[in-house]
């Protein structure tokens, strides 16, 4: 796994460079082709799993153990370089950055999960051009170790990273490790903060534009992918529109969030809209299988005034009682001026 130049915990730099991106495929590392490049140009040693008890040519570890378990494995590190590498070997934790892409914590961030229970029998290594070195570790839970899946590495960077120039920066490789802690698995996904705004139309017969928004939590204590469904209906289920394919999330880590917004277009303004949010949590496992699990719905509404609509209504309501007030005068100036003049009586004179 390469891993991004770590100036703060959340990635950032200039994309990998082709020739690495086809290494890191090539080995499954955690990371490959959606993140920074370590610095400029291909660093100079490669990480690779041990071949032991476990198997050979793993791409990463996975591992399934009881709190108070312990076990034993081993990174190889492969000197490609023409000169001595002097490298640190450290666990981390993982976590979801910015883009859904897996990355592990620096160095000098706390880790509470697999960076805390995984330990290198030794803090560096050094290792001769052309020569390979293994750095064993021990995975040792505690007793009180909370079931679940797990997610986390182990790391390799030069020993002097940073210590020069008084900077954090560093290039880092290394194999990421799923673990899954014995005891009951609770797969669980919720919709938060969900809201659903209309842009509306100024075309008063016309259609506009809504947008949900939404955050995905993994409240749950396994590693989840949700795929997602959002759909917009007026009252009493009438003008049902749907949005087109939405993109599964990225693997979310128990305690992960994702915020997403859909645009949603040719929604009718019928009064009262009501946006519903399905999501089906996708379980995967550690041969690769995917079980999906048992949907989950949540709904919010908004009202959709046709303000437009309405303002030409109020126009032309105003119109029609102007012209019957018109009329009404209209009317009874005619009936003054049709009244007949009864002639006045002239006393007569005997």
């Amino acid at each position: 796994m390469r891993l991004p130049r770590s100036r703060t915990t959340t990635a950032a730099g200039a994309l990998a460079q082709a020739a690495a991106v086809v290494l890191l495929a090539v080995l499954g590392l955690l990371g490959v082709g959606a993140g920074p490049a370590a610095a400029d140009g291909d660093v100079s040693w490669t990480v690779t799993t041990a071949s032991n008890d476990f198997g050979s040519d793993r791409q990463n570890y996975s591992y399934t153990l009881d709190p108070g378990g312990q076990l034993k494995d081993g990174l190889v590190v492969v000197n490609h370089g023409t000169t001595p590498l002097h490298l640190a070997a450290y666990a981390a934790d993982g976590f979801t950055a910015e883009g859904g892409r897996l990355d592990l914590v620096t160095k000098g961030a706390t880790s509470t999960g697999v960076g805390a229970w995984v330990h290198t029998d030794r803090p560096d290594v050094t290792v001769q051009p052309g020569a390979s070195v293994e750095v064993p570790f021990t995975v040792t839970l505690p007793d009180d170790a909370a079931p679940g899946e797990y997610m986390g590495g182990v790391v390799t960077s030069p020993a002097q990273a940073g210590e020069a120039d008084g900077t954090d920066a560093e290039q880092r490789l290394g194999i990421r490790i799923r673990l899954r802690v014995g005891g009951e698995l609770t797969p669980k996904l919720s919709v938060e903060d969900l809201r659903l705004r209309y842009s509306g139309t100024p075309n008063p017969f016309g259609k506009g534009d809504a947008t949900v928004t939404y955050t995905i939590h993994n409240t749950g204590n396994a590693i989840l992918t949700a795929r997602q469904a959002v759909s917009l209906s007026g009252p009493f289920g009438s003008s049902d529109v749907r949005t087109g394919q939405i993109d599964d999330s990225p693997q979310l880590l128990p305690g992960d969030t994702w915020k997403v917004s859909v645009p949603v277009h040719g929604v009718a303004p019928v009064l009262r809209l009501t946006g519903t949010v399905a999501l089906i949590p996708l379980l995967t496992d550690a041969s690769g299988s995917v079980a999906p699990l048992a949907a989950a719905e949540t709904t919010t509404g908004s009202w959709t005034i046709p303000w437009t609509l309405l303002l030409l209504l109020v126009v032309l309501c105003g119109l029609v009682v102007a012209g019957l007030v018109l009329r009404r005068r209209r009317r009874r100036a005619g009936l003054h001026e049709d009244a007949p003049v009864q002639a006045a009586r002239i006393p007569h004179e005997g």
